[in-house]
């Protein structure tokens, strides 16, 4: 049985499908696609035109999250508690991780001050209704690696980059999210999620936005 991820170098939902098979033990293909010029032999394979799609034997999966609960029915080293009601609330922060990837998106894309701002403001009031809900760590629900962990190595990978920026004050203050953070980023599974080129690419997409973080970019350059 071969499974086959069809992948974009900076796509956050894409590092989600990859962590859990590297967390599983998985083996997999993975071809990255230009989601600015898709082939055809995609588009037939994705309806929504969008990465992650994962193929099983040939039979395509689309959407993240189908993708990581098609896993778990199928692959071994389960990463959901087998709790039902544990299970559905890890499956609702799964969602809110989806909704700060959103809210990140917006950051990075805010045309003025006052968007940027706003942005800022949604990103870390979310963030502290996160350090609220976090226990004593190292990973969300304690001692056990889970699919949240999966969803949010991904969200805690933007401010790496963002950090390089500028401060923006979105994590300060919140030392439980700081912890899970550098716990995250230390996990080989979530290192290995994307490519070594990853920083320069995040950058380089950044800069081409033509909004208000890729003018601090440039006036962080323009000042080193």
């Amino acid at each position: 049985m071969t499974l086959h991820l069809m992948s974009h170098t900076l796509c956050p939902y894409v590092q989600r499908a990859s962590i859990s098979m590297f967390e599983k033990g998985v083996p997999f293909e993975r071809t990255d696609i230009d989601l600015a010029n898709k082939p055809d032999w995609f588009l037939a394979l994705s309806p929504l035109g969008k990465t992650p799609v994962l193929s099983h034997d040939q039979r395509p999966i689309f959407e993240s999250v189908a993708i990581l609960e098609y896993l778990e029915d199928t692959q071994p080293l389960p990463l959901h508690p087998s709790d039902p009601m544990a299970r559905a609330q890890h499956r609702g922060w799964i969602e809110f991780g989806s909704s700060i990837l959103n809210d990140i998106g917006g950051f990075y894309s805010a045309g003025d001050v006052d968007a940027f701002d706003q942005k800022v403001a949604v990103l870390n009031k979310k963030l502290t209704q996160l350090e609220e809900q976090l226990g004593d760590g190292p990973f969300f629900a304690g001692r056990d690696f889970s699919l949240v962990d999966v969803v949010f190595g991904p969200v805690f990978r933007y401010f790496d980059t963002f950090d390089e920026i500028g401060d923006f004050g979105i994590l300060t203050g919140k030392a439980k999210v700081q912890a899970w953070r550098k716990e995250l980023a230390a996990r080989p599974s979530i290192k290995q999620a994307v490519s070594e080129q990853y920083p320069d690419l995040l950058r380089a997409f950044l800069l081409k936005r033509d909004s208000h973080l890729s003018s601090l970019m440039k006036l962080k350059t323009a000042g080193d």
